[in-house]
């Protein structure tokens, strides 16, 4: 069985108004990453991520990095007990 973890994830910085929510979708689908990601009204964008640990652990990464015209400037990562109900795949998510 793979090593499943699940992270909870904000972000700071230029991050809203950027693309970052799609970025993210884009980086999870790609690596098979479940869970979500959604903007704050603080201006921070906040996302869960479950999967296999190598796969989060990239995902982590790449919004470390962010899209083109983000500007990260932190990202706290916490880990999380992983679900059994979590399918299908990643989305954007309201507020």
């Amino acid at each position: 069985m793979m090593d499943v973890v699940r992270e909870h994830i904000v972000v700071t910085g230029m991050v809203q108004g950027v693309g970052f929510r799609y970025f993210a979708v884009m980086q999870a689908r790609k690596l098979g990453v479940q869970g979500w990601v959604r903007n704050r009204l603080d201006g921070s964008v906040e996302a869960e991520a479950q999967g296999n640990g190598d796969a989060v652990e990239l995902f982590v990464s790449a919004l470390r990095q962010g899209p083109k015209w983000a500007d990260v400037r932190a990202v706290e990562v916490t880990d999380m007990a992983p679900r059994q109900d979590t399918v299908g795949d990643f989305r954007v998510r309201g507020l």
